[in-house]
């Protein structure tokens, strides 16, 4: 622990430990002969000889004082530089009769006076009673200012720490340069000026001392005690001046500016103005002009920062649209090729040929045909006259003639079918999807315009296959095309399925038993309140904290959980959770990006998002933001088919949509339920949830699970078969009304039929398959006679419509895997989807560029306001400004860094849940964050420093500063995440203050004592006090070491401070990653 000294006894210590104290041998001669030659000598024989007292000093003074000096030597030196000026010595041998080293303060008195201050205490300046002066004894020198030489019967040396000689003759007034504390009767060396008498006080100004009364011969010393700027502020070399020693003072020269107690000038900058006594230069200018400059740059940020990604996009754009074009009239010429030779083999190519290619036709063309029309002699071209048969003929006979011009383009076109590259040959509608890749593998296609040209000839094939036959049937029929890529296949069995609330036993969802087949799309209906979405949380294992699931669920028959999963099922939420700060298409690209195969090549990433765009009709807003609440995007259509890519763009192989439809036209719906279709058709098992849709819309589902009041199942099987069942128990749907709506209208109490009510719904569905009916519901059976065992899922109908079969697979009882994951999937590593994550969140960055040039704004205005309304004050060593400066960047910076988590916890947990990496998310968000932890600091220092102007410099202030803006950022990054945004905004501006004013308290405080180590104020502040105490030395001594004692700080410790504050944001961002993976 440091020991506590007083400011005084260290100053004393210093300075006594500075004056070189040596044994007088000739140091009289001077007073004796009054020879001026010999003036000089005796000078320098006085300095070598006491000069040997420091070293004696320095080394009590290390390790007392090392807390607010690192070097002894070079502090005091720096201060008082009298090896090149020894002016004090020489004149203080001309005013002194005798050997000036006999009024000097030997070892032992320094230390007696050291000790006296420190138990006496630093306001009293007094010494302990001694032999020269005590009640018997006080002699002149005794006074304060004044002092005596040792009596001449003495023998004694300068260094020895343990005699105090006598010292009762010829007392005479201090030196200037010297002080002669009141009770030692000797001189040590500081920077004192002879004192004045104010004859209106009677005091000794600028000491506050009095003249012995009754002593008419009593004059006033220097000083009686050494102080710091706070104590006698009138010893220091006042501003405007500086004092090379301790004797002369120099006003400042124009150019130059003098701080309060300096040995010397100081140039200014350039482009600065100092005119002659200037304390401080005037560096305003350069701060007007960097907040100019900033504030232009500012403004610049704040209306084109997206212009880069805006540019990009444009370009890319401009790449797709031509591949699509080159893709488009590409497939149209070799359908006109087709129909070109399918005429040919009828007669009249010809004709045919140029009906085809008319819009081909140029002047060159015509030029050529005139001239070849005018050979006569040429035999590559049939007459104009001449028929097709007649041409064929001749070509026959003449075997050795060769091709035309013409004949030669058609060929290569159709040689062109063979070596496209594009994905996309002349037999539209071809089998094997891989033979049509470039040749070398889809890894050759590097540019984006081959790779648009691949994905877009894909699926002008696919369209090609669909438009062989545009009824529904016609695309049902494409489900036997074997050569289809098809997906690993889930298959979910659930028996007595049933998720109650702990608290009071409500049941949510219950007794529900199916199950869901892949290719198969199924649609769970019923009114509101009916456990839909429970049903589809209980399937994917999203039930929330305080329910409890009961019954068997069984993943491809064995008893897996669905987690393992997770990378190949996809979840559609009922809201539209989707970063709005991103296009269409980087939504769905950073979805595919993360959760497809790692292996899958680009081409065919591009192709399936590009497939996804198309079968979503999101070609039109595809480069457009989907928006926020503030900030206007696409519609509420297109966000919710956006909300159903992000899921379609893994390709699934159970997709769960939560109300899909909801908010969406009938075309619309449509459009994605046919989308859904041909993920159906690759083994996708689908399961959505959505409320009464149209009969065209209802048609298109496979299987319908109806949901009545209390999560009891009323129907669960075939779309093609409810009304049968239901006419089995006496509801008859009327014509023209539209079955879900005539059921959930049943369900909800609306209509009332005359056979059941709608709590015998569910027991009707039970009896009727034969499951137990629960004890609680047996009341319900009175009076239904419906025969068990007539299941529609297993009476009639094809083996493709038995999606709902109830017998479970044999080894539904094997035990639960223990594999993490199940999916035979690898997604890319956390280094790779660190690289996406980084690229989203920098574009999202540039997207939020107003924002951020707002942020750095309120700094610049925070800098400039405390630079010009928090002067520096010498005495607390600018401590003021600094507290301040840290309440403001934390402050600021804290908020600001608050956005980084708390706008989009939702888009990270279905992020997460899907298997997306949270490091490699967390990562990625830091480290865009480190822009701000280095931009931050200069931000604010760039009004802060230049309209304050601490002693300091700007490079040490940006060091803490940038420390100071990493601690607080993780420190932000707690409170986004564990609190809500509105209470972590409030703690944001709570912590700051709170702890700023505990790092206040001072050492001897109670609460600094337990608690201020634990707060990063007091590790900041500490930083900021101890660089800029660094500039205080020679006369400021005593006041850095008095305001580093107060504030319990130490020099050595400035390091200590900066590696704490980097510690600190360590481990708050460590803290912040295990809060964001366990809430």
């Amino acid at each position: 622990m440091r020991r506590v000294i007083r400011p005084h006894l260290l100053l004393f210590l210093v300075i006594l430990s500075f004056f070189p104290f040596s044994k007088s041998v000739d140091g009289d001669e001077y007073s004796e002969t009054q020879n001026p030659a010999v003036l000089p000598q005796v000078t320098d024989l006085i300095h070598k000889e006491i000069s040997n007292l420091t070293t004696v000093l320095i080394k009590d003074m290390s390790s007392m004082l090392n807390f607010c000096i690192k070097n002894v030597e070079e502090d005091l030196n720096g201060a008082f530089d009298y090896t090149d000026n020894m002016d004090f010595i020489t004149n203080c041998i001309k005013k002194t009769k005798g050997d000036v080293t006999r009024r000097l303060c030997t070892a032992a008195e320094i230390q007696f006076y050291f000790s006296s201050l420190f138990s006496k205490g630093i306001k009293t300046g007094h010494v302990k009673v001694n032999k020269n002066c005590n009640l018997k004894s006080w002699v002149e020198g005794c006074e304060p200012g004044w002092g005596c030489f040792a009596n001449p019967d003495q023998e004694f040396d300068l260094q020895d720490s343990n005699y105090m000689p006598i010292r009762t003759r010829d007392c005479q007034p201090c030196c200037e340069g010297f002080f002669c504390p009141k009770g030692l009767a000797c001189m040590i060396r500081s920077y004192c000026p002879l004192a004045t008498l104010n004859k209106s006080t009677g005091v000794c100004d600028p000491y506050n001392y009095q003249i012995p009364p009754g002593k008419s011969n009593h004059s006033c010393g220097t000083a009686d005690i050494w102080a710091d700027v706070g104590s006698s502020s009138d010893i220091f070399c006042s501003p405007g001046s500086y004092c090379p020693n301790t004797l002369t003072k120099v006003s400042c020269s124009e150019g130059h500016y003098c701080r309060k107690g300096s040995t010397t000038q100081i140039t200014c900058f350039k482009l600065t103005t100092c005119n002659p006594n200037t304390s401080n230069q005037n560096i305003h200018g350069y701060g007007v002009m960097l907040f100019v400059a900033l504030s232009l740059l500012l403004l610049i940020i704040y209306n084109f920062s997206d212009q880069v990604i805006s540019t990009k996009e444009r370009r890319q754009a401009k790449s797709r649209e031509a591949a699509a074009k080159h893709v488009r009239e590409t497939a149209q010429a070799r359908e006109r090729w087709k129909a070109a030779k399918e005429g040919a083999k009828k007669g009249g190519w010809q004709k045919q040929l140029t009906r085809t290619f008319s819009r081909a036709k140029s002047q060159k063309r015509a030029e050529q045909q005139a001239s070849n029309a005018s050979k006569s002699t040429d035999p590559e071209l049939p007459p104009p006259q001449s028929n097709v048969s007649e041409q064929a003929s001749k070509g026959s006979k003449e075997k050795k003639k060769e091709p035309g011009d013409l004949t030669k383009m058609l060929h290569s076109i159709e040689d062109d079918d063979h070596k496209s590259n594009e994905g996309f040959d002349l037999n539209i509608g071809g089998k094997n999807v891989k033979k049509q890749a470039p040749k070398g593998g889809k890894q050759q296609l590097h540019s984006q315009s081959q790779i648009f040209k691949y994905a877009y000839g894909q699926i002008e094939k696919e369209k090609a296959q669909q438009n062989k036959n545009l009824t529904f049937s016609g695309v049902i029929s494409m489900a036997t095309d074997h050569d289809i890529r098809t997906r690993p296949m889930i298959e979910i069995h659930f028996k007595d399925l049933t998720l109650t609330l702990k608290r009071n036993n409500k049941h949510l969802l219950r007794c529900v038993t199916g199950k869901l087949s892949p290719g198969r799309v199924s649609a769970v209906m019923g009114p509101s309140g009916a456990g839909k979405t429970t049903f589809l949380s209980a399937l994917t294992g999203k039930t929330a904290a305080g329910c409890a699931v009961t019954g068997l669920i069984l993943v491809n028959g064995k008893n897996e959980p669905i987690q393992a999963y997770r990378k190949i099922i996809g979840y559609v939420p009922q809201d539209d959770i989707v970063h709005g700060n991103l296009t269409v298409e980087e939504n769905l690209r950073f979805s595919a990006r993360c959760r497809l195969s790692a292996d899958l090549p680009k081409p065919d990433k591009v192709l399936v998002i590009e497939r996804v765009i198309e079968s979503l009709g999101l070609q039109a807003v595809r480069d457009s933001l989907v928006g926020t609440v503030e900030k206007r995007g696409i519609s509420g259509g297109q966000k919710k088919r956006v909300n159903v890519g992000l899921e379609m763009v893994m390709e699934p192989s159970l997709l769960i949509l939560d109300e899909p439809t909801t908010g969406l036209d009938s075309s619309s719906s449509q459009l994605l339920l046919r989308a859904l279709r041909r993920e159906a058709l690759e083994g996708v098992n689908i399961c959505m949830v959505l409320h009464q849709p149209s009969s065209t819309l209802f048609k298109m589902f496979d299987d319908l699970i109806l949901l009545a009041k209390g999560g009891l199942v009323a129907y669960l099987g075939p779309v093609k078969k409810l009304e049968e069942y239901f006419s089995s128990i006496g509801i008859n749907v009327p014509d023209r009304v539209n079955p879900p709506d005539h059921l959930i209208d049943i369900l909800e109490g609306i209509e009332k039929p005359a056979s059941v009510t709608r709590e015998q719904l569910p027991v009707c569905w039970m009896l009727h398959n034969g499951y137990p009916v629960p004890a609680d519901m047996l009341d319900l059976t009175e009076g239904l006679s419906i025969a068990s065992g007539s299941n529609p899922n297993t009476s009639g109908g094809g083996a493709g419509d038995q999606s709902f079969v109830t017998d479970m697979p044999e080894d539904s009882k094997s035990s639960v895997s223990k594999s993490k994951d199940l999916s035979n999937r690898t997604t890319p590593g956390i280094l790779r989807q660190y690289r996406y994550f980084l690229g989203r969140v920098l574009k999202q960055r540039l997207r939020e560029g107003q924002m951020q040039a707002v942020d750095l704004m309120i700094l610049l205005l925070a800098g400039a306001c405390l630079g010009i309304l928090v002067k520096v004050t010498d005495e607390t060593l600018d401590s003021t400004g600094y507290t301040f400066t840290v309440i403001a960047v934390s402050l600021l910076s804290m908020i600001a860094a608050l956005r980084t988590y708390s706008l989009d916890k939702l888009e990270y947990k279905r992020e997460t849940e899907a298997g997306i990496s949270s490091l490699a998310h967390f990562l990625a968000k830091d480290t865009i964050d480190m822009f701000n932890v280095i931009i931050k600091p200069v931000a604010y220092l760039s009004m802060f420093y230049f309209f304050n102007n601490p002693r300091s410099s700007f490079q040490d202030n940006y060091v803490i500063l940038m420390c100071l803006v990493y601690c607080v950022t993780g420190i932000a990054y707690v409170l986004a995440i564990a609190v809500a945004p509105s209470l972590a905004q409030l703690w944001a501006a709570l912590v700051p203050v709170v702890l700023t004013l505990i790092a206040n308290q001072g050492k001897d405080s109670t609460v600094q004592k337990y608690f201020g180590k634990f707060c990063y104020t007091k590790w900041a502040l500490e930083a900021f006090v101890i660089t800029n105490a660094e500039r205080y030395s020679g006369v400021w001594l005593l006041t850095r070491c008095r305001s580093l004692e107060s504030g319990g700080y130490s020099l050595n410790d400035s390091s200590l401070c900066l590696i704490v504050l980097v510690v600190y944001g360590v481990v708050a961002r460590i803290v912040a990653f295990i809060i964001l993976v366990t809430r």
